[in-house]
């Protein structure tokens, strides 16, 4: 079922794929204006490089969250699934993994190709690009209970940024920090393991907490 569920939603991800594009296009261009939009200095460069990133990266994920659940409520699918015999948890965690795959993969694997605009060294390139790798499903993780909460609600696409933009702020304060610390040369291992500590927490009690919320979504 688990199987079934990731593959169904990359199937329906190929073919809108311009759904798909535009998450990408979105990060790449909004990252790729603030070198142009301020001093060439390599200095400031690297200075705004991971705030920049993190927000760009923080709020493309939020273009796709409102299509996690809301084709399969409109079609009927998800009371379907919600009426088989598997557990709902597995069913979530494998719509959220197909997001992620989907819509932020993407993002983690552009990254250091930007990075390299802000004149940022390969050492953290890397810690760049595994701090993304380790955010970035909690962005997914905990966007999926808003979705769920504003599952067939007008404007859910605002109110679902109303509802997660505070929780994401600790991931992107941890992603940024970890950074920083490698464009200071100290280590950012304390910032990756606080990374990694919110994940295992997320990838626990977010899935839960989003079928608790489709649930009252459909009732």
């Amino acid at each position: 079922m688990f199987r079934w569920i990731v593959w169904r939603d990359l199937m329906l991800a190929w073919r809108r794929r311009a759904d798909v594009l535009a998450t990408l296009f979105f990060f790449v261009i909004v990252v790729s204006l603030f070198p142009l939009s301020t001093s060439p200095d390599p200095k400031l460069l690297r200075s705004i490089a991971p705030g920049v990133v993190w927000v760009a990266a923080l709020l493309a994920s939020m273009l796709s969250l409102g299509r996690l659940f809301s084709n399969d409520h409109v079609d009927g699918t998800l009371e379907q699934m919600l009426l088989t015999p598997q557990p709902l948890y597995l069913i979530v965690v494998g719509k959220v993994l197909a997001q992620w795959i989907v819509s932020e993969a993407p993002l983690v694997l552009m990254a250091p190709v930007l990075g390299v605009q802000f004149g940022l060294s390969q050492g953290t390139l890397v810690v760049l690009t595994f701090s993304l790798l380790l955010g970035t499903p909690v962005l997914s993780l905990i966007g999926s209970i808003g979705a769920a909460l504003t599952l067939g609600l007008r404007g859910s696409g605002v109110l679902i940024a109303l509802l997660v933009l505070p929780l994401y702020i600790p991931v992107l304060i941890f992603g940024a920090l970890a950074v920083d610390a490698s464009i200071a040369g100290s280590s950012p291992q304390s910032h990756l393991s606080l990374l990694g500590a919110v994940l295992a927490v997320t990838l626990v009690f977010a899935p839960w907490a989003t079928c608790v919320a489709l649930r009252i979504s459909l009732e």
